[in-house]
């Protein structure tokens, strides 16, 4: 496991891209996406970056249950900071078939075409709550034991979400995560410092090559 602390919103803006510019060197990678707000400024320093886009098929680590252009679409934000300025492939779950069982299971057909055997990289937030992806703690999501991708019921949003499996994130040949704000310090310490499983710390855990990118807020109570 590797920590990296930046001093400043913008440090940490530049780190993670340098990141994951490394990682998704050479031939042909595939990127799973993070969602929420603060993937949004790595995703427009990438576009500058010397990434061999062409090379690059990016997925959805998780979807919300609206219409594709709802403003709240994880594949539109996708798109607008960073899709529609590279020439790499997207791959998004089809939110227009109805129903969310159904949707997770078709998006999870196309996964396991491109993710064989496995992701390469993955690029994950964390909620105060500790959740990554749409795994929230407590829900039925949690307790899938395959490499998959599926519907979730979260109580605390009243919402279904889609994502994927801890069994598929933990898998990635490198899993990077990206927190930063002083409302995620005690969360992030439960998990560090504590071990205590919470869902972003149950991935970590289960992940061969991890790297925590912080900023010096959310590193507080480290």
């Amino acid at each position: 496991m590797r920590i990296e602390i930046a001093d400043s919103s913008e440090e940490l803006t530049r780190l993670s891209a340098e990141v994951l510019t490394d990682l998704l060197g050479g031939g042909p990678t595939t990127f799973g996406l993070a969602g929420g707000s603060t993937p949004r400024a790595t995703y427009r320093e990438l576009q500058s970056r010397d990434v061999a886009w062409e090379h690059v098929t990016c997925w959805l680590s998780d979807e919300r249950w609206v219409p594709p252009e709802d403003p709240e679409a994880n594949a539109l934000m996708a798109r607008r900071e960073l899709l529609d300025h590279v020439p790499a492939h997207l791959i998004t779950p089809d939110t227009t078939l109805g129903d969310p069982n159904i949707a997770a299971d078709a998006y999870e057909l196309l996964l396991a075409a491109e993710l064989d055997p496995a992701p390469d990289v993955v690029l994950l937030g964390m909620g105060d709550d500790g959740h990554t992806a749409s795994l929230f703690p407590g829900t039925a999501a949690l307790d899938i034991d395959r490499p998959g991708y599926v519907a979730t019921w979260v109580p605390a949003m009243d919402t279904w979400r889609l994502t994927a499996t801890v069994p598929l994130l933990a898998s990635a040949n490198h899993v990077v995560f990206l927190v930063a704000g002083a409302s995620k310090a005690e969360v992030l310490r439960r998990i560090l410092v504590d071990g205590e499983q919470l869902p972003a710390g149950v991935v970590a855990d289960g992940a061969a090559n991890v790297t925590w990118l912080l900023d010096r807020e959310a590193a507080g109570k480290l």
